[in-house]
């Protein structure tokens, strides 16, 4: 670790005031501004193979912010200590969700962004991301190259004239192009717009006003702590969305009820049914997929992350596409999206590209697409779901975060010796893409040490909730008995 500072699976993240500081922030902006000006940039993957066009520093910065606590301040560091450095940087004048962010690197043909924010993690957290210019995830090259140029200490703090700017028409005005709103604003729906306190507020709620779709915005407020819990939608969370949903179902006759939720900084999404049910990010992905290939036509590769749902590939394959698993984090999905490759990416985690948007995660964008789906097919999402259990089999989830220590130490010892069954049931293959994977005539379980926090993520997919339940609780049992060695 370069002294309190190292990219992980998507940017640098730390606790506010221990490691993540002015001073460490200064230095990563620093580092920042010489990645740009450092001629063996040219080298990079994504040049050469990819065929992203090369810009100069001189094609400017932006610097965007989320909602969380000293954000707008850490963002106007990062942008005078880039903008002493010779690089033309402009700071956005409010909070922006991360896709806002990187579809401006693209459309206004920039060298790059920075976002200040630590996504989903919670509140004490905050985070530094780097966008390249195809606006997507930064390859660990690019990070690694940020990294070399890391000073020993904070840069001086010059003052300097950093221009604000306005992304949200820009941002608002591509999402447009790329659903039918139209139709959407026809069918009869009601919209429960869940934004978790983060920076994709407003933006959802606007398009949808716009075309006089029916909503109730919720938890849409300035909120650094985000209400005391961490922004990810995951179902010990919607507490508020499933609320609101339920009290609105007796009062909203003859309209389809839906909730929408976004993460702290708007590029990872989950939703709730009609009947107040939360579609975590398994099921959310997976109606995604189905709407683009049955109601968009859409063809191509599909990218599944290895902790998602293999609802997935039982979907592409029924259509004769191909489905290729990648490691955990976005950034092995861009390159398939930039070079037009793969029609459509997903993880578990709530992330979702297509190849005619974006090489980079939408949550408000999936939300519209959801919403699409529903107006094509007439029917909410709880509906539309059974739909697919009863073609391609029940698929069940669940996930445990465990803060260990030694969670590295788990995965290699769990890798090294896999047991011969878990809860009864037998392991028929180990897979070791991205943490070790045990696989079940009916599903899987999966340990993996997380790249942005202390934690060890047990997953695990079964064909019933007493199955997953069962299996997991076994996983649980056996990374505790592993870390007590």
């Amino acid at each position: 670790m370069a002294d309190g500072i190292r990219f992980g699976t998507d940017g640098w993240r730390g606790v506010i005031a221990q490691d993540f500081t002015f001073g460490n922030v200064a230095r990563a902006a620093a580092a920042t501004a010489e990645y740009l000006q450092d001629p063996e940039r040219r080298d990079l993957p994504f040049y050469r193979g990819w065929g992203v066009p090369y810009r100069g520093p001189d094609a400017g910065l932006v610097v965007g912010y989320d909602t969380r606590f000293l954000s707008p301040e850490f963002a106007g560091v990062t942008a005078k200590v880039i903008a002493s450095r010779g690089v033309p940087v402009a700071l956005t004048d409010s909070p922006v969700p991360t896709p806002a962010l990187s579809y401006i690197v693209v459309k206004r043909k920039l060298a790059g962004a920075v976002m200040i924010t630590a996504s989903h993690n919670p509140p004490i957290y905050n985070g530094y991301k780097f966008k390249p210019e195809y606006g997507g995830s930064a390859t660990k090259e690019a990070t690694d190259l940020i990294e070399r140029h890391l000073p020993p200490r904070p840069p001086e703090l010059r003052a300097e004239d950093v221009p604000l700017t306005s992304l949200r028409e820009e941002y608002l005005e591509v999402l447009e192009g790329r659903v039918d709103l139209k139709d959407i604003s026809r069918a009869p729906l009601h919209v429960v717009v869940d934004p978790m306190y983060g920076s994709a507020q407003g933006y959802l709620a606007e398009l949808l006003g716009k075309y006089k779709v029916p909503y109730t915005a919720i938890r849409s407020r300035i909120d650094p702590l985000f209400g005391g819990k961490k922004p990810e939608p995951l179902p010990e969370l919607m507490g508020p969305t499933r609320a609101v949903i339920r009290s609105l179902k007796g009062r909203v006759r003859r309209r389809i009820l839906v909730g929408l939720i976004t993460d702290g900084d708007g590029d990872r999404a989950a939703s709730m049914d009609e009947e107040g049910n939360f579609l975590d990010t398994h099921r959310t992905s997976s109606l995604i997929l189905w709407h683009l290939i049955r109601n968009r036509g859409e063809r191509g590769l599909v990218l599944k992350s290895f902790a998602l749902t293999d609802l997935i590939r039982k979907i592409a394959e029924d259509s004769g596409l191909e489905v290729r698993e990648i490691k955990i984090g976005f950034k092995w999905a861009v390159e398939g999206l930039f070079r037009g490759e793969a029609m459509f990416a997903a993880e578990e985690s709530g992330g979702y590209g297509y190849r005619w948007h974006l090489p980079e995660r939408d949550g408000i964008l999936a939300g519209l697409l959801l919403l699409e789906l529903i107006a094509a097919e007439g029917k909410g999402l709880g509906t539309l779901l059974q739909e697919l259990f009863r073609r391609y089999g029940p698929h069940y989830y669940d996930r445990v975060d465990l803060e260990l220590g030694e969670r590295l130490e788990v995965v290699e010892r769990v890798k090294s010796a896999p047991p011969d069954s878990i809860g009864g049931r037998k392991v028929v293959a180990v897979e070791t893409l991205d943490g070790v994977k045990l696989r079940f005539e009916n599903g899987w379980l999966l340990f993996r040490a997380s790249g942005t926090e202390p934690i060890l993520r047990v997953y695990c997919e079964m064909n019933s909730p007493e199955a997953v339940e069962e299996v997991i609780s076994a996983g649980v049992a056996l990374a505790k008995e592993v870390a007590d060695g």
